[in-house]
């Protein structure tokens, strides 16, 4: 049984910020087989949303939003003037997602990327409960605008509020709105998670979309990761989303610091995203 599923790709993995010049890449990410790409939003004014919509409609390709979330974007900090912060970058992202057709925003945007620290059980709780209920509001903002949020665990080197399926659960079942799902990243989940199909299996029909990297991040199928497994559980939910190939270019200093790549992950970035959506396709249709 094949899966059926669509084929995307970040553009994370050539260039970053996203503006209007990223757009030159669409024409190559359509002929490369790819139906989706992701849209990283780390600079809302970088991104003229009609001027996005003709090029995403000129090369026939579906957009994701992704968000950015930077130290200044934290909706668990102790200031709450850095929540205001992310509101007004999230609504950003709702209104470019809302214009270009896409119906959810991605992205653990629980609390800043990076941040991750041992503290006392107390800070821990107070931390849970802003996240909690600054999301509540987030998942307010979404269903307003007609869309959803998709929120993203991290292994522990990059959070230490969310780092297992279970705890992402957990945090979605005290945020308790509907427009609250889940974005699984196979990169992040075989680091933390026991076994692949059974995570996937708990969050059922809360999965809205997947990323997929190898375990080194580099390209899918040249690493450990357990893509039976991975198949299994994404069958086991009649997954029809898309699996959207998400690494990082080398060749972009502040983001290759901001994801600890100190070294190219292929020959080059085209051959990357080529391999990867070939292994991809043989993967779904077995």
């Amino acid at each position: 049984m094949s899966l059926n599923i669509s084929f995307g790709v970040s553009t994370w993995l050539w260039t970053s910020p996203f503006n209007t010049s990223t757009l030159d890449l669409f024409p190559k990410i359509k002929s490369m087989g790819f139906d989706v790409v992701e849209i990283p939003v780390e600079d809302p004014a970088l991104i003229d949303s009609k001027t996005l919509s003709k090029a995403l409609e000129a090369n026939g390709l579906q957009p994701v939003i992704c968000g950015a979330f930077g130290p200044t974007r934290d909706l668990t900090h102790d200031d709450p003037s850095f929540h205001q912060t992310c509101f007004e970058y999230l609504r950003a992202c709702f209104e470019i997602s809302n214009a270009l057709g896409a119906n959810f925003v991605a992205g653990p945007m629980y609390s800043a990327v990076g941040k991750a620290r041992k503290v006392s059980e107390d800070q821990k709780k107070k931390e849970w409960e802003r996240a909690v209920n600054n999301l509540h509001k987030v998942c307010q903002m979404a269903e307003a605008t007609g869309q959803k949020i998709a929120l993203e665990s991290l292994n522990r080197f990059e959070t230490d509020l969310i780092n297992t399926t279970e705890e992402l659960l957990k945090l979605i079942e005290d945020i308790n709105h509907p427009s609250a799902h889940v974005l699984m990243d196979g990169f992040h989940l075989s680091i933390e998670e026991k076994n692949l199909e059974e995570a996937i299996r708990a969050v059922g029909q809360k999965l809205i979309h997947v990323q997929v990297s190898e375990n080194h991040r580099g390209i899918p199928g040249t690493g450990m990761t357990d893509w039976v497994s991975f198949r299994k559980g994404l069958e086991a939910v009649q997954y029809k989303g898309a699996v959207s190939i998400e690494s990082f270019t080398p060749h972009v200093q502040e983001l290759a610091d901001a994801v600890c790549i100190w070294k190219p992950l292929a020959k080059d970035q085209d051959y990357f995203a080529t391999e990867g959506i070939k292994f991809l396709k043989e993967w779904a249709s077995q």
